[in-house]
């Protein structure tokens, strides 16, 4: 069963290939695309009477911010230090975590379907993908990764069944991650994904590397060993991967 969301500013897709009967299916996304749509009322910058917002505008102390919350600023304090300050929440100014929020919600949301019974599915969300199992045709689960330049085309097509997927690039939003070290936006990378075992991660290392500029080509060599390949393609056309990317031949 699959169902498309308007959700965070996207358009999140779930595709649930498990023989389920229909109902517990629908009861089952209704439930996760519940959980997204709090997430966004949570931590939508734009939304003036989030928790994001009003934290941000000190009218709650972090004592009084939900557990949810503090969840996340303690894990983007944790990335910054992880990162040497290049995942930075705050880079563009005022505090703003959606670099992890929007991975590590559909990461729990992949969670909360296994949860409830569900082995095999996958879910999309602007460039972040968490899959578990194998799809409806018993193969893993097929994830292009696009061309940074020419948007009808793939530059990868990778096969995942257990993980996740997560891509960076300045080719939809513009230069939107900025280099903490200059506060200019990033330069040098196009594109940058990272597939692994937690989404939230994934796509937080994606958004470090693009900021890093060239030589987070070389950082995220150094996080193979915990799980995370990647593949990458610089300002000037360059395509690097690491050797354990699933791509499908």
């Amino acid at each position: 069963m699959q169902h498309a969301e308007h959700v965070m500013g996207t358009v999140v897709s779930i595709d649930v290939a498990d023989e389920l009967p229909d109902p517990q299916v629908h009861t089952m996304i209704e439930d996760v695309c519940g959980w997204l749509h709090e997430v966004d009322e949570r931590f939508s910058t734009y939304r003036p009477d989030s928790e994001v917002s009003r934290f941000r505008r000190r009218e709650i102390p972090l004592d009084d911010c939900s557990p949810d919350m503090r969840t996340v600023l303690e894990a983007c304090a944790d990335l910054w230090r992880f990162t040497d300050g290049f995942f930075d929440a705050y880079a563009g100014g005022p505090l703003d975590p959606s670099g992890y929020v929007k991975g590590w919600s559909v990461e729990l949301a992949s969670a909360r379907l296994a949860a409830c019974g569900s082995v095999r599915h996958c879910i999309s969300a602007g460039g972040d993908i968490r899959a578990r199992g194998r799809s409806a045709a018993g193969e893993p689960w097929k994830v292009g990764i696009r061309h940074p330049w020419e948007a009808d085309k793939l530059s990868w097509v990778l096969g995942v069944a257990d993980g996740a997927v997560a891509t960076s690039g300045t080719y939809e939003r513009g230069h939107h991650v900025f280099n903490p070290r200059t506060g200019a936006p990033a330069r040098g990378l196009r594109s940058v994904t990272v597939v692994g075992p937690d989404l939230a991660l994934a796509d937080a290392y994606a958004t470090a590397a693009l900021a890093m500029g060239q030589s987070g080509i070389n950082w995220l060599a150094k996080l193979v060993p915990e799980g995370y390949e990647s593949a990458v393609v610089t300002d000037d056309g360059r395509a690097f991967t690491s050797a354990g990317l699933p791509v499908l031949t």
